[in-house]
């Protein structure tokens, strides 16, 4: 009877305080199915990784952190709703409330990483097909989506909190108006951008420039209020997108061809030696494997310089890479150089010539020297 005396106050404390019992149990099966969690993710990523599939890869990617989130939120949160039994805090009251907020956010997270790992997936494999995905279509839709996510994700986090969502949509389409005056700019910015994504005058990675403004470089972002271009010199240019609707882009990356043309001044000694020159070079660039002969191409001599007889050159190049049209047109340069050694003429360069009358003597000449 003593015993059971001793112990009957411990076994009224331990049901008093069983509670605590409790939340450590739901803390420790929320640690317990997270840790497995992890090691299921882990060995189907290994085997996932095996297969041509890009869709699972981007799945499992974008539901490693939010799942995690996941189960440790309905876990806090569980443990919590015991505690609010146990408790009259006022602050246990919006448990239900922070458990749904918690769950659209982490839902719309796991979405926005999906689309992103997707993206991603989907531009490197169609770099190895023979007609790769546009990269800003591929990231215009996915920018839509995204958008689209967190929009209804907010709606629906609203209409948890109690806001009515009809009264939200009727109070931003009269607000809409307001808001459009006060931010003109950035809304003039975004629909350039949603111009540039529909027109297409340009791409990520294109190399533009723009006669109107000192803007040329390699396009690297195109985002809804500002483009990104690195210039030659590797510095950023940051263009808001309403520039494009008012300036001329000229966009090189889509030339079909490069184009030679240079001018070339022979002698005038040796002028009857031009017409075979000129025939030995249309035929160098007939034959030259890196000439486009489907182009126009013209050897001809156009103008009468003081100190030479002019020919220009002009034609056009398979490639339209920079370094390699270089390597061409040096190429070029120096066979036409050997066509006119070979031709024994020379290439002119400014000179001047001084007549001397028959009767001048050289004494003439001395004097003259000397005056």
């Amino acid at each position: 009877m003593e015993y059971l005396d001793k112990l009957n106050p411990l076994l009224k404390y331990v049901q008093s305080n069983v509670w605590v019992l409790q939340v450590f149990i739901i803390v420790f099966v929320s640690l317990l199915v997270d840790f497995i969690q992890k090691r299921l993710v882990f060995k189907l990523s290994k085997q996932l990784k095996r297969t041509n599939n890009f869709w699972d890869d981007a799945l499992l990617d974008a539901l490693t952190r939010p799942a995690t989130f996941m189960i440790w939120l309905i876990g806090l949160t569980f443990a919590a709703d015991i505690v609010r039994v146990e408790s009259d805090a006022a602050i246990f009251n919006s448990i239900e409330s922070i458990r749904k907020v918690g769950l659209a956010i982490i839902v719309t997270w796991f979405l926005v990483r999906f689309i992103k790992n997707a993206e991603e997936n989907i531009l490197k494999q169609s770099e190895s097909q023979s007609k790769p995905i546009d990269r800003t279509t591929a990231d215009a839709i996915a920018k839509l989506l995204r958008v689209s996510v967190v929009i209804t994700s907010i709606l629906m986090i609203l209409q948890t909190l109690g806001y009515s969502i009809s009264g939200v949509l009727a109070f931003g389409g009269i607000s809409g108006i307001a808001v459009g005056f006060a931010a003109k700019d950035l809304l003039s910015n975004f629909f350039g951008g949603l111009m540039i994504y529909l027109d297409r005058p340009f791409a990520v990675g294109d190399w533009i420039r723009s006669p109107d403004r000192e803007i040329e470089g390699t396009v690297e972002d195109i985002g809804w209020r500002l483009t990104r271009i690195r210039s030659f010199d590797k510095r950023p240019i940051y263009v808001p997108n309403a520039v494009f609707a008012n300036i001329a882009v000229e966009n090189p990356t889509r030339m079909t061809n490069r184009r030679i043309y240079e001018t070339v001044g022979v002698r005038y000694s040796d002028a009857n030696k031009l017409p075979k020159i000129i025939d030995d070079i249309k035929t160098m660039l007939v034959d030259h494997p890196e000439i486009d002969t489907d182009q126009t191409m013209i050897v001809n001599v156009n103008k009468f310089a003081p100190s030479s007889l002019d020919f220009f050159v002009y034609t056009f190049t398979k490639t339209t890479r920079w370094i390699k049209f270089h390597e061409i047109k040096q190429d070029v340069m120096l066979k036409i150089i050997d066509i006119i050694d070979n031709n024994n003429a020379e290439c002119a360069f400014p000179t001047s010539t001084i007549y001397i009358p028959d009767g001048l003597t050289t004494s003439g000449i001395k004097n003259i020297e000397n005056i």
